[in-house]
């Protein structure tokens, strides 16, 4: 028995790095995004890039062009029906998004999203499915359900059962021929009503989580902009609901936006900053290895510089030919 245990300890021993080898060095991408007041080209070169806190080379790194980028816009059919004062900003901003990038309407309604107008670059197409919301209180039963919802059928993809068979390969819209850069913009109030109390003490959403790991596997950047809901009122609830969509941002390389714990007046300063956003996003190529999320961490050394990215990353995420 001693003879056989030995040769098999062996076998194992030599064949698990090769294993490990064929499952690692898998052509990947992320979205890398520049926070500066005074931006400067970003170049491999000037950038360090950390995959499970090993130091990984970047072997590319090309800024997102408006033809090569896609922005989801989920709007939360709960709000109240006074965002229809704020409706005029919203067309005005998807009518002014820079020719070529591919828009999408869609409504968070029961735990889904209805889409209004699939992805297109017909702006004037999308801006004419805006709509007032219906105002229905907690209509959309949880923002996080959509938004898991959304990232796991995200439209162009391959379907999910196809992409757990086929666990690295490339997934994303380029399935249908297209690699796109993935944006999503929410508006929401951000409340989790499943998860129980508002209460500061009870911030952690095992539905926020799993919404933020579904976004970080579909390689989408999350951002939001906060709008009271018709059934909520007061700041405890704003204020839980600011907190989850941080979370959401910090967790997949986006921005929260809110002015203090009311409504905004106008929405016009946070769809400038989101173009911003996008104009000053790299998608990243890299090797990394595994099956499931790998965490990523990207730094520079330009002068008075940020990097943002997600948290996390699937390993063959592809996003830009």
């Amino acid at each position: 028995m001693k003879n056989i245990v030995l040769p098999i300890a062996l076998f194992a021993l030599t064949v698990a790095p090769v294993l490990r080898a064929q499952e690692g060095n898998v052509a990947t991408q992320a979205l890398i995004q520049l926070d500066s007041k005074n931006p400067q080209p970003l170049g491999v070169s000037n950038m360090t890039l950390k995959i499970d806190n090993h130091p990984t080379e970047v072997q590319a790194l090309t800024q997102v062009l408006p033809a090569r980028a896609q922005v989801a816009l989920l709007i939360d059919d709960g709000l109240r029906t006074s965002f229809g004062r704020n409706l005029q900003d919203l067309t005005t901003f998807v009518n002014g998004l820079p020719p070529g990038i591919e828009v999408l309407v869609g409504y968070m309604q029961n735990g889904g999203v209805v889409v209004a107008q699939p992805f297109t670059t017909d702006h004037a197409a999308a801006a004419a499915k805006l709509r007032i919301p219906f105002g229905s209180p907690g209509m959309s039963a949880s923002p996080y359900f959509c938004l898991s919802e959304f990232s796991k059928n995200w439209p162009g993809a391959a379907p999910e059962g196809r992409r757990n068979a086929e666990a690295l390969a490339p997934i994303g819209p380029q399935a249908a021929g297209a690699r796109k850069a993935r944006f999503v913009l929410m508006i929401t109030n951000g409340v989790d009503p499943y998860n129980g109390s508002t209460s500061i003490l009870n911030q952690n959403s095992p539905y926020v989580d799993t919404a933020v790991r579904d976004a970080q596997r579909a390689g989408a950047a999350v951002y939001s902009i906060f709008f009271t809901d018709a059934g909520f009122r007061g700041g405890r609830g704003n204020f839980s609901g600011q907190s989850y969509l941080a979370q959401v941002a910090e967790g997949t390389g986006g921005t929260a936006y809110f002015e203090g714990t009311g409504n905004p007046v106008s929405l016009t300063p946070f769809f400038s900053q989101f173009e911003k956003a996008i104009s000053e996003t790299y998608v990243a190529t890299f090797d990394a290895s595994g099956r499931d999320l790998v965490r990523i961490k990207a730094s520079t050394n330009l002068p008075k510089t940020h990097l943002h990215t997600a948290e996390l990353v699937r390993p063959g995420t592809q996003l830009a030919d």
